[in-house]
């Protein structure tokens, strides 16, 4: 800490926003939050819940640019497409689709291991002291397979999880069966990771977050952040709904909104929004002992208050296009299969956008050449269970202090060639 007492606006109130929040405030920082629609009403609302600690290994894995033709048309895969949003698209899944191999994933999985490798702990240590704590229950978590044929199909990402330390048990036949009951003969091997976590209600858990950094002095804003103030090449400022908040440091942390607010800062960033969906099954029959992945189909099935969860699929449209229907066709007959003779009272439905960067790594870190400026963003799917510690390597850089880890692969720098590319045009249109 250097001493000083910022004050630091932070544009985004999901888990990475409020996370860093607390622990600015925890600093001795002022902290203005500010956010379109209120705190824990986007993405941070609607995620699978689990404090995912494993999940190093990206979608991008090898063999990923074989299949995805194929998946996306097979309609019962869990990948779709809004067909008219391929050509924009198509430069940003270009260069995602170039870090489906071995070395990529490596070079994720050491960048993701120090923000999500100790999740529970990491939430544990935010919530202490809020009265969100009661959210946070720990619990294994497991990938289910048909087999262990179907297991060893998976046998890269198992190894690049063990080489980081990662152990687990594996449950086969009625082994699986003994421990959780609730699933059916189409799933027939389990691996069972410990030391993981479930958030029982991700929205409720931010909001509380936000309460108690509001009830701590933060002051919430409800409003639309389009640009920053700046002089002598620092931040000043930052201007929403056509006022100017005055503050001596700025946090972008709203998730695939993130790229216009970037380019104000002079990054162009590979940020598309994969498309997620949930659907909450309230007051199911039973449920399952802890949070799972169902392999074959790749989604999520997480205990959580009154009701199961079910989230997953990826779908590419943009941040404009409403939600399909089929994906929740989907995960409704994906559950059937899975746990046979589940039923519930009531469904709801929700579908919301994932940050994802083409190299799968968020963007944490000051912007280079402009003081005051910090970017936090770009999870894709481990939003919820990256956020505490993304927070605090924030806050740590804010007060002047470096983090005790290697912040090279996050960094904004990463953009530099796009940024100057991005500042010429925009010389040329001012021209």
């Amino acid at each position: 800490m250097t001493g000083e007492t910022k004050r630091v606006a932070v544009i985004g109130a999901g888990i990475v926003g409020v996370s860093t929040a607390i622990w600015l405030q925890r600093a001795g920082h002022d902290v203005i939050l500010i956010d379109k629609v209120g705190p824990g009403e986007g993405t941070s609302f609607g995620n699978g819940g689990v404090l995912a600690s494993c999940s190093i290994v990206p979608v991008t894995v090898p063999g990923l640019l074989f299949k995805a033709p194929r998946m996306l048309l097979d309609p019962n895969q869990p990948l779709f497409l809004k067909w008219s949003y391929l050509p924009k698209l198509a430069p940003w899944l270009i260069r995602y689709l170039r870090h489906a191999n071995a070395d990529a994933v490596k070079r994720r999985a050491d960048a993701l291991f120090p923000i999500i490798g100790d999740s529970l702990a990491d939430h544990q240590a935010l919530a202490a002291g809020t009265g969100a704590e009661k959210w946070i229950v720990p619990s294994d978590y497991l990938f289910l397979y048909n087999d262990r044929a179907h297991f060893e199909t998976d046998a890269f990402g198992w190894s690049v999880r063990k080489a980081h330390g990662f152990a687990w048990d594996e449950l086969e036949g009625g082994a699986f069966a003994d421990y959780d009951p609730a699933f059916g003969p189409a799933v027939d091997f389990a691996v069972r990771l410990k030391d993981h976590g479930r958030i029982a209600d991700p929205g409720h858990y931010v909001k509380d977050l936000a309460a108690h950094a509001e009830r701590n002095g933060a002051r919430l804003i409800v409003g639309n952040a389009d640009d920053f103030a700046r002089e002598n090449g620092e931040i000043t400022g930052v201007r929403v709904s056509g006022e100017t908040i005055s503050c001596d440091a700025a946090v972008i942390a709203t998730g695939a909104w993130s790229a216009p607010l970037a380019r104000k800062l002079g990054l162009s960033v590979p940020l598309e929004s994969e498309r997620g969906y949930h659907l909450d099954l309230w007051e199911p029959n039973f449920m399952p002992r802890s949070p799972v992945m169902v392999a074959s189909s790749k989604f999520v099935a997480t205990p959580m208050e009154g009701r199961l969860r079910l989230a997953g699929i990826v779908e590419f449209g943009g941040l404009e296009a409403p939600p399909s229907r089929a994906p929740f066709a989907l995960l409704k007959k994906n559950i059937r299969a899975a746990m046979p003779g589940i039923a519930w009272k009531e469904a709801t439905e929700w579908m919301g956008h994932r940050p994802s960067m083409d190299d799968s790594i968020p963007v944490i870190g000051e912007v280079a050449g402009l003081k005051g400026a910090f970017l936090g963003f770009g999870h894709d799917h481990i939003g919820l269970t990256g956020g505490p510690k993304t927070g605090r390597v924030l806050s740590q850089l804010i007060s002047g202090r470096r983090p005790n880890m290697n912040l090279a692969p996050y960094s904004p720098t990463r953009f530099r060639r796009d940024a100057w590319q991005n500042k010429m045009a925009q010389q040329g249109e001012q021209s």
